[in-house]
């Protein structure tokens, strides 16, 4: 943005000097409103997302590991174990998210919930008075302003939301810097890191405008974070959120990496360009070389221009570098949602700073139009609209940087991103979704696992609308047993008369048993296995599946009694498990998260290779 010979400063103040009495009543309209309406609803329900915090925060008392978390069936275990019933999950989080509600478990889940919605009314209260104290505007302005956020506020406060303790992290992080508390503020962002992972572009920022007692901070809070992870769940748990559940985070795998509900750029070129029968069976394109490819290219851009700009750019203010960083990250966010754009209100009062009233105009409406549902979600308005707000105040600091540079910058960025293209696209096309026939499809469905080969069809685990259910393929037709409970981890009993599974209905598991031909339930004495076997034998005693994370990621090995020799069958890195022999021993049925969000597999049937044993 240009500077304006407009003191925008002074009509601003004027104007609310003029106006006070409208712009109070304003606020005390906009907030009896908001009372009345998200904070209200979610005093009395216990909407998702705050029981996965809760049910996390329990967890960690009771010191369970935290591979298990990204678990979905075993969460779910947890949740009704803790009083919840609703669906949940604990993907894509970090593993020190849930921190800030240990000390809420000493509550039951919905007074818990109602202490974080009060601490959230606190933490807005004290980010309006710093923000008001950083900037030019008086504190009514900034109140009227994060009011208008409504839309962003709405789905914080009903569904107990991380954001707005999220933007009060980031909010004071600046206030300290501008506070030459450069220390104190780097250890906010680095806190915000290992909360959210939002914090931690911000180490970027520091050290390319040589802020280094910002850095240093950082660095310590980021050290004392990662002593506290792995003395709470141990470096083996650690190191498995590290190579397993953060890259798939980083490349997009949220709960539907297609879905335009989750508004990022990597969802709207998964969108575009890469079919899977279930959540995106029409793509504009099917050509996944090319999202990988735009996927690097666009992250890489973005980084390398904005701290090429910051870099080349010594001129521009603090409020400037600090808004438009934070408008970065939120661009290149993988893990998107309404309640996510509160965390604009901080760089648009930033940004007001020294705009011209058309200026002005701009980022407020811009502000109002991305934390407010507009519609049209299959165009990803919002990405479009974000990445508009990044280039208008980008537009400053790139005047500066010679076009020689620039394409310098842009040839490498291309090069590293064909390469990452290319080494993605060769693991892509191990992945059974290009080698194997998938089952048992549904548009939209989410989860299906555990199969189990019976003579009346093929079982599995898949979700309802409110709860895991039981669903049966057979003759290509999909039937649906719901039960007053959530139906888990379906088991063979007798692959010609029944099987056996577990229901979970208020913290109460109770092992049943299913009758395939009439769809009759029975309890039972005696557990059921709640764990995947490792290895399957074949019904003909000649072949055994192998579920290995010898590679990293869970994958399906097969391997000949005979001979002994033994064969990948599904690759990839994605997660592939819970095999399921077909009664002629002729091919293996088997669940994989590949292509999908981690945790969230469709079935697969992959035939024995046997020319390959020979």
């Amino acid at each position: 943005m240009i500077e304006s010979s407009f003191d925008i400063k002074s009509i601003a103040t004027k104007w609310a000097d003029r106006h006070i009495a409208w712009v109070r009543l304003g606020i005390l309209l906009g907030l009896a409103y908001l009372m009345a309406t998200s904070f209200r609803s979610g005093w009395k329900w216990d909407e998702t997302d705050f029981p996965n915090y809760y049910t996390a925060a329990v967890l960690v008392r009771k010191h369970q590991p935290l591979r298990n978390y990204y678990d979905w069936t075993w969460f779910q275990r947890q949740m009704s174990y803790a009083g919840i019933e609703r669906f949940g999950a604990y993907t894509p989080q970090t593993p020190l998210t849930m921190l800030p509600m240990v000390g809420l478990t000493a509550f039951p889940p919905q007074g818990a919930k109602r202490i974080w919605l009060l601490f959230n009314l606190g933490f807005l209260a004290l980010t309006i008075w710093a923000v008001s104290r950083v900037s030019f505007l008086r504190w009514e302005l900034v109140a009227l302003l994060a009011l208008c956020g409504y839309g962003s506020l709405n789905t914080n406060f009903l569904y107990g939301q991380y954001y707005v303790f999220l933007l009060f992290l980031l909010t004071f992080t600046f206030f300290l810097l501008q506070r030459n508390s450069a220390s104190a503020g780097g250890f906010l962002a680095g806190v915000a890191f290992g909360l959210k992972l939002y914090g931690g572009p911000y180490l970027l920022m520091f050290i390319v405008k040589r802020k280094w007692k910002a850095a240093a901070g950082m660095a310590v809070a980021i050290a004392l974070l990662a002593i506290t992870a792995v003395s709470i769940f141990g470096w083996r748990d650690i190191w498995f959120y590290m190579t397993q559940i953060l890259p798939r985070t980083l490349e997009g795998g949220s709960v539907d990496p297609y879905h335009p509900g989750n508004p990022g750029i990597s969802t709207l070129l998964r969108h575009l360009f890469v079919i899977e029968p279930e959540l995106n069976p029409f793509p504009v394109w099917d050509a996944p070389w090319l999202f990988f490819f735009l996927r690097s290219f666009s992250a890489l851009a973005i980084v390398a221009f904005t701290l090429l700009g910051l870099t080349q750019n010594s001129a521009t203010s603090m409020h400037r570098d600090f808004a438009w960083f934070t408008i970065m990250i939120l661009l290149l966010s993988t893990s998107v949602a309404s309640y996510t754009f509160i965390l604009l209100f901080l760089p648009t009062v930033l940004l007001l700073e020294d705009a011209s009233p058309r200026q002005s105009v701009f980022l407020v409406v811009f502000y109002f139009l991305l934390t407010f549902p507009i519609g049209f979600a299959w165009l990803f308005p919002k990405v479009w609209l974000l990445l508009t707000l990044f280039i208008v105040v980008g537009l400053h600091y790139w005047r500066s940087i010679s076009r020689r540079l620039a394409l310098s910058v842009a040839v490498s960025v291309m090069i590293v991103a064909a390469a990452d293209a290319a080494l993605h696209t060769k693991r892509y096309l191990e992945e059974p979704g290009r080698r194997f026939e998938h089952i048992a499809v549904e548009k939209g469905a989410m989860f299906s696992s555990y199969p189990v080969v019976t003579d009346a069809g093929i079982f599995y685990q898949s979700m309802g609308k409110n709860r895991y259910v039981l669903r049966r393929l057979k003759d290509g037709v999909i039937t649906e047993f719901s039960f007053p409970g959530h139906a888990l981890h379906p088991r063979v009993d007798d692959p010609r008369t029944s099987i056996t599974f577990e229901l979970l209905a208020r913290g109460v598991s109770t092992p049943t048993k299913l009758d395939v031909s009439t769809g009759d339930t029975s309890p039972l004495s005696a557990p059921v296995a709640t764990a995947d076997p490792l290895e399957v034998t074949s019904p003909d005693g000649r072949w055994v599946a192998i579920v290995s994370s010898a590679n990293g990621p869970e994958q399906i090995w097969l391997r000949n009694v005979a001979s002994g020799k033994t064969a990948q069958l599904a690759g990839g890195s994605c997660n592939s498990y819970s095999p399921a022999w077909e009664l002629d021993s002729k091919a293996v049925i088997f669940a994989s998260d590949c292509d999908r969000a981690y945790g969230l597999p469709a079935l697969f049937r992959a035939p024995v290779p046997v020319q390959n044993w020979k």
